[in-house]
């Protein structure tokens, strides 16, 4: 159930929700989890427009965009995590409608410790995670 967060410099993106939803689906795409209701309502992204001048290079540009996904600790094998830098830069440069962005698009992959991911007011360990999910899944063919 990641969280991905996108910031940007005002203006960056026409339409901000439907770039959270194309992300959020696209990471459950590629992390193959099970299309449930756990995990379609709990995976999501955030867009954080920055105020002008928030953003800098060394050089002083500022027309960067930085991607920041938070999964579930192992949740990400290593293909999976070039397919997540790989078609996130895509989406993101395609939403902004500037195919140079993809060279400005950082996007960092981080994973929670186990404990360190709340969901429904508890700090769920991995195991925690799949179990509920198996219960979940279990419950809706039942």
């Amino acid at each position: 159930m990641p969280m991905i967060d996108v910031y940007s410099a005002p203006g960056t993106f026409a339409d901000p929700h439907a770039l959270a939803q194309t992300l959020a689906a696209t990471l459950m795409e590629i992390e193959q989890v099970p299309d449930i209701p756990m995990f379609r309502s709990n995976t999501a992204g955030f867009v954080h427009e920055l105020p002008g001048g928030a953003i800098s290079n060394v050089d002083g540009a500022g027309n960067y965009v930085r991607v920041q996904v938070l999964t579930n600790a192992g949740a990400l094998d290593r293909d999976k995590q070039l397919a997540v830098v790989e078609r996130f830069t895509a989406i993101v440069a395609a939403a902004a409608g500037d195919a140079s962005l993809a060279d400005r698009t950082w996007v960092l992959l981080t994973e929670a410790v186990p404990g360190g991911w709340g969901l429904h007011g508890h700090a769920n360990t991995n195991e925690e995670l799949v179990a509920a999910a198996r219960a979940e899944i279990a419950s809706l063919r039942g």
